[in-house]
């Protein structure tokens, strides 16, 4: 088989095909807007599909109608792949932007195509506009390289930045050749090169999708493996890993880490007289009350039950103790109303420095318990301090 655009054509547009089918029924699970992204990236697939498949047909269908048909369909996909690609990272659509690029796009091509032809020109024009689709591509992937955890981002940011240089490419060899060819279906080196490479961007892009959707399916395992699935904080785990980090932090800055043990007062007589529905209700606000109290840096999690643990950096004891005072007022002046009656929480608190010398957490946190317990042995809805 001889390797001309017409063979490239075809080769393309049934890769575009197959990527399609596996990125609409090789992929299941997960948030709906990566699903709905990469279902959108397959219909941009078909799209472009179509318009390799018009190429390849060049040859029975008139000149104006191959140009005016595989654009349509060219564009189609470019704009429906910026929407896709903002749809799976969770981006503006910017689905306007998209839209208009491509009207504009299409009336050009049509102009340069109709009333006043000129094949140097429409590719220029045409590039510019997908140029500027790219560059789309590129602003929602901005960053991508800066984390490990986003390569997925990276490559796909590559293949548009090399789909930019490619268009580039074309255009200056177009100007510069002493016969450049009068159609993309026209025989010539220039013209074979420019469908094989750009016939590579839906493969790469593709599998930038697909490995941008695993990266996403991860980091949700990840988070669910760490969020406490009621009130939407960090779990067991959670903490214990975001207090490595914070020591670890403060053992670079010499700076102590403070750690609250927070108890909500009597919580069992609420689960036993209202049920565990409206228990939970009654956790959701009281973790709305310690949320609103807290500082940018200050993180909460739940231990247990009816007990939250809140890592406090950069602090000594006595701005420590001011944090746990706003905590326990702020939920004593809160009223609660469970089946139509007004209730009352208070919490017992107990509060402990851990130093940037300590191997860990646990010393600290034990002595954060202590202090909870004398608290609490000392009436509830007080606030205790380890003497360390």
């Amino acid at each position: 088989m001889q390797l001309n655009v017409e063979t490239l054509s075809l080769i393309n547009g049934c890769q575009a095909l197959v990527l399609a089918l596996i990125l609409w029924f090789g992929t299941h699970g997960g948030s709906m807007h990566a699903i709905n992204g990469l279902r959108l990236r397959a219909v941009a697939l078909l799209l472009e599909a179509g318009g390799d498949l018009t190429l390849l047909l060049a040859s029975k269908m008139s000149p104006l109608t191959v140009v005016l048909v595989g654009n349509s369909l060219n564009l189609a996909a470019q704009a429906v792949t910026i929407i896709a690609l903002r749809m799976v990272l969770q981006r503006n659509l910017r689905w306007r932007e998209a839209t208009l690029l491509g009207a504009a796009a299409w009336l050009v091509v049509t102009y340069l195509s109709t009333a006043h032809p000129d094949y140097e020109l429409r590719v220029l024009w045409g590039s510019f506009f997908l140029a500027c689709n790219s560059a789309l591509n590129i602003s929602a992937l901005r960053g991508g390289c800066r984390k490990k955890e986003t390569r997925a981002q990276c490559l796909l940011l590559w293949t548009y930045v090399l789909s930019i240089v490619l268009l580039v490419w074309r255009n200056v060899s177009l100007w510069t050749l002493a016969t450049p060819p009068h159609s993309i279906s026209a025989p010539g080196q220039v013209n074979t090169l420019y469908v094989l490479l750009f016939g590579i961007a839906p493969l790469l892009g593709s599998v930038g999708f697909l490995l941008l959707y695993n990266e996403i399916l991860q980091r949700e395992l990840h988070n669910l493996a760490r969020i406490d699935p009621l009130t939407g904080v960090i779990n067991r785990l959670g903490l214990l890993e975001a207090s490595e980090t914070l020591l670890a932090r403060a053992r670079r800055k010499h700076e102590p880490v403070g750690v609250l043990l927070i108890d909500a007062d009597h919580f069992k007589s609420i689960n036993d007289r209202f049920g565990h529905d409206d228990g939970d209700r009654v956790l959701l606000e009281l973790v709305s009350n310690i949320r609103r109290v807290l500082r940018a840096g200050d993180l909460v999690g739940r231990v247990g039950g009816e007990e939250f643990l809140v890592l406090s950096p950069s602090v000594n004891a006595g701005d420590l103790m001011t944090l746990a005072e706003r905590i326990r007022a702020a939920v004593e002046r809160t009223s609660f109303y469970i089946a139509g009656e007004r209730y009352g929480l208070t919490v017992s608190i107990g509060a402990a420095i851990a130093d940037d010398g300590e191997p860990d957490m646990m010393a600290a946190r034990r002595r954060a318990d202590m202090a909870l317990y004398e608290a609490k042995r000392a009436g509830r809805n007080c606030v205790m301090i380890s003497a360390h």
